[in-house]
């Protein structure tokens, strides 16, 4: 199968969610080429960089209408060229996309589910979360920079939810593992979803996979980002730790 060609879409609207959290919506003809149900797919923003090749940024489709799709971006001091683009952009204003790439969704066979992530992986866990059956049980562990950065998410009743504060993101890597270590595990087999900075994401998949056995098909675990480098960089510390 052929890769998409990159499109154009247009800015819409846009609105802050929560102080750290700012939603774009994005339009045009082209969101009517995209296939059916989209959401926790991902995309590459593609930023113009001079006469070098261009900036890509991947980031999680949150909403996908027949005619609009909503992006939502994690704001920081030292926003990197998207969430700089995104504070910046009004509406109007294009942006170049490619993908949609393959969706990330929890394994739904296990006994219960965990989702654990920061705010890079807050879209991502709003669907999965939203996707899961009535009847499912487990946790959401989320890190959030500020108690007004808490969302209301869709989830089922017994899926219960834990936010972490951390106004520093990366810089305590086990603000997330200490949450969950500190868990009541349920009985049976657990499948879990993980993604957030890259150091986070080393001490929790020692710990699912040393301390608690979590096997690799219930095992979804990524990095988003790593503190202090950007995407490019990022995508290189993550090529070496693959091939670890």
């Amino acid at each position: 199968m052929s890769r998409p060609q990159p499109k154009e879409f247009i800015v819409i609207r846009k609105e802050l969610v929560t102080p750290h959290m700012l939603r774009l919506t994005l339009g045009g003809e082209n969101v009517k080429a995209l296939p059916e149900d989209q959401e926790s797919s991902y995309v590459k923003l593609i930023f113009p960089n001079g006469t070098e090749r261009p900036l890509m940024r991947t980031y999680t489709i949150r909403h996908h209408r027949v005619d609009e799709i909503d992006i939502d971006f994690m704001l920081h001091e030292d926003g990197g060229p998207a969430s700089t683009w995104a504070k910046g952009t009004q509406a109007g204003d294009t942006i170049v996309i490619g993908g949609p790439g393959p969706k990330k969704l929890i394994n739904l066979s296990a006994d219960w589910q965990l989702l654990v992530g920061d705010m890079t992986a807050l879209p991502a866990i709003s669907v999965n979360l939203g996707e899961l059956p009535d009847t499912a049980k487990g946790y959401a562990v989320i890190e959030v920079v500020s108690e007004e950065d808490i969302q209301e998410l869709k989830h089922p009743e017994n899926i219960e939810i834990k936010w972490v504060i951390n106004p520093r993101p990366g810089v305590d890597s086990n603000a997330l593992l200490n949450e969950v270590k500190s868990l009541n595990w349920l009985d049976g087999n657990t499948s879990v979803w993980t993604a957030c900075e890259f150091n986070s994401m080393k001490a929790l998949r020692d710990f699912f996979k040393k301390e608690k056995n979590i096997s690799k098909e219930n095992l979804y675990i990524s990095s988003y980002w790593k503190l202090g480098i950007n995407e490019d960089e990022h995508k290189i510390e993550k090529r070496n730790d693959a091939e670890e």
